[in-house]
This record gives structure tokens, C-alpha cells and sequence, in this order.
């Protein structure tokens, strides 16, 4: 599906909190509760203290079910693996400021492969740090819990940066989507809205729920 605009809401569930040993019918199970985007957390052990998963299981849940795929990359070398992750069948792509490689160079081979293309930042990142790419965005990324593992409590003093990035996203006349990843259901969603979020990557709250069409339900509507 083409991404709404950045004034819509957008309920992306985290493949990290699924059951991987039927990663087929949890994406099923994803899409019957609502979802809008499934979010993929690829981690390499190297720039977070974790590893998840690379682009064949990408490719596994691109052949198996309908949904767009928001891949979030985690590793030291994005420049170095995104043909890889194009080729399994992104939609879109998030690397992070904070990583070793060429940001707007990455962004636009990015673009140029036909992905939209994601900026991310780590809590302790200034908002600062990603200024010199928001015309070379579709989304950025307010990471709300050091990224590496899920189940995190949310950290409120993020809450400035999504409103900073919100309005210069306003004062520049630009459309980016800003996403919000890590303690993310019903009460905390409703405060990121409230700064300026519209895409909610919910892990737990909604593969873990005894509904998780009602958990998605409740996200959206916070």
C-alpha cells in the first residue's frame, strides 16, 4: 500500500515481540488485527548489543503476506547490506544517523531503488543531528527506549525532540512521516500524537495482547 499522509495514523506491530517459529501466520495474525505497516527490527550485534534477524526473513514475510513493510536497520553498515534489503522486498527503509556510512548518500540510493526512505535517531541523539536530511526524507524515526531489545519502558524526555522535528517539519512545508519505537500502546501513543507522531510501532502491546485487534484499535484511536 502507498504510505498515508503524515496526518494519518499508522499502526506498524513489531515482528520482534512475534513468535518467530511461525513468523508466516503472526504477519496473518498482524494484518486480520489491523495493522497498517509491519515493522522489521534488524540488528547486527555490533551497533546495538543484540542480533534479530537479516533480509531473508524480509523476503520470507514479503512472499507470504500483503502488508508494507517498514524495515528498520540497526547495524553499523547500512550503505554496505541495503541491496540486500531492497532485494528482499522493502518498502521502507530506516537507517540511523548515528552509523558508519555516507547518511545522504545511503537516503538516496535509498529513494532511487523505489524504497521511501527513514532517518532514525537514538534517544540520546539531538534533534540537530538530522537536519541536514529532512528533504531527503519520507519518515523520521524518534527512537523512545535504547534500541537493542524490546519490552523497554517509554523515556518521556523524547517527547521534546518529536515536538522540535514536528515543527520544523510544519516551518519547512515538508511531509515526513515521524514514527516512535519502544514502549509504545494505548497512553503512550497518545502522548507522542500529542507531540506529533502519527506511526506507532507497538512490539509487545499488541503481539503479546490477549486482542491485538483491540490493542490496535485502542492505538490508533489514542
Amino acid at each position: 500500500m502507498i504510505p498515508p499522509t503524515c496526518r494519518d495514523r499508522v499502526v506498524a506491530p513489531s515482528l520482534l515481540a512475534a513468535d518467530f517459529s511461525k513468523i508466516r501466520e503472526e504477519t496473518t495474525r498482524a494484518i486480520a488485527a489491523g495493522a497498517d505497516w509491519l515493522h522489521l527490527d534488524v540488528m547486527d550485534g555490533h551497533f546495538v548489543d543484540n542480533i534479530s534477524f537479516g533480509p531473508a526473513v524480509v523476503q520470507a514475510v514479503h512472499e507470504t503476506n500483503d502488508i508494507f513493510l517498514d524495515v528498520h536497520l540497526m547495524i553499523s553498515r547500512p550503505d554496505h547490506f541495503l541491496p540486500r534489503f531492497i532485494a528482499a522486498g522493502s518498502d521502507l527503509i530506516t537507517v540511523h544517523v548515528e552509523a558508519e556510512h555516507d547518511v545522504a548518500d545511503t537516503l538516496r540510493r535509498i529513494r532511487e531503488a523505489g524504497c521511501r526512505a527513514g532517518l532514525a535517531l537514538n534517544p540520546a541523539t539531538p534533534a540537530e543531528a538530522a537536519l541536514p536530511y529532512l528533504d531527503q526524507i519520507d519518515l523520521l524515526l524518534c527512537m523512545t527506549v535504547v534500541p537493542g531489545f524490546g519490552g523497554q519502558a517509554f523515556m518521556d524526555e523524547v517527547l521534546p525532540k518529536i515536538e522540535t522535528v514536528a515543527r520544523w517539519r510544519d516551518e519547512r512545508g515538508l511531509s515526513y512521516h515521524i514514527e516512535v519505537d519502544g514502549g509504545i500502546g494505548a497512553p503512550t501513543a497518545a502522548r507522542c500524537a500529542k507531540a506529533g507522531a502519527n506511526v506507532m510501532v507497538a512490539g509487545s502491546s499488541t503481539f503479546s495482547a490477549p486482542d491485538m485487534a483491540a490493542a490496535v484499535k485502542a492505538i490508533r484511536d489514542a
